[in-house]
């Protein structure tokens, strides 16, 4: 197995990590609650949420830190911190490096002294970076050759098809938390206008 096989799997471990971190953020919106609802055990899903941030970003750092010890392509430590002069398809790997610095922001800031320094109040934008580092990373893991020779991109290559899969769910998650935020709001102005209807005698 070479360096850019090695690359290529902490790859697909990376954006696994990243579409259940999304996943979970989604549910930590909606106030969802192990222990009343499924699985019905007490565990910490905000803890969970953070871990799988931690260890996606780490895969991130594995996944680019491999490619230096390639030596077909090459790759320096300037290729992959700035790829403008990638051996091989520079743009892809741009895409690359732009969503590992937005996960590195959205991680950085997440950190509790940071966050509370922060406030709330600016953590939040911040921290919707999320779903733009996500959607480069995925755009990234699609067009990408995993064994860099410029190939043509197979988009039902068993590979592609994962990334896509993730890409969906994180899509069709965000539909529906739009969907639920705007039933929870729409319900609160009924029970608004309700309570202010006269008393029937």
């Amino acid at each position: 197995m070479t360096a850019v096989d090695v690359s290529g799997t902490i790859a697909l471990v990376a954006v696994g990590l990243l579409t259940l971190n999304l996943l979970l953020g989604l549910l930590l919106s909606v106030g969802y609650n192990p222990k009343r609802q499924w699985p019905r055990r007490a565990f910490k899903l905000f803890t969970l949420h953070n871990w799988t941030a931690y260890v996606a970003f780490g895969a991130a750092v594995l996944h680019a830190g491999a490619l230096l010890f390639s030596k077909d392509p090459p790759f320096r430590v300037y290729d992959v911190l700035v790829p403008i002069e990638s051996p091989v398809q520079p743009f892809s790997n741009n895409l690359g490096a732009i969503g590992f610095y937005l996960v590195t922001i959205v991680v950085a800031s997440s950190l509790k002294r940071v966050r509370t320094a922060l406030g709330r109040h600016l953590w939040k934008p911040i921290h919707y970076t999320t779903y733009a580092a996500a959607t480069v990373f995925f755009v990234h893991g699609v067009i990408a050759d995993p064994q860099l020779k410029n190939r043509p991109v197979d988009v039902i290559d068993a590979e592609k098809i994962y990334v896509e899969a993730c890409a969906a769910l994180v899509v069709g998650a965000t539909i529906w938390r739009v969907a639920h935020r705007r039933a929870i709001r729409r319900l609160a102005r009924v029970s608004a206008a309700a309570s202010h209807l006269p008393t029937p005698r």
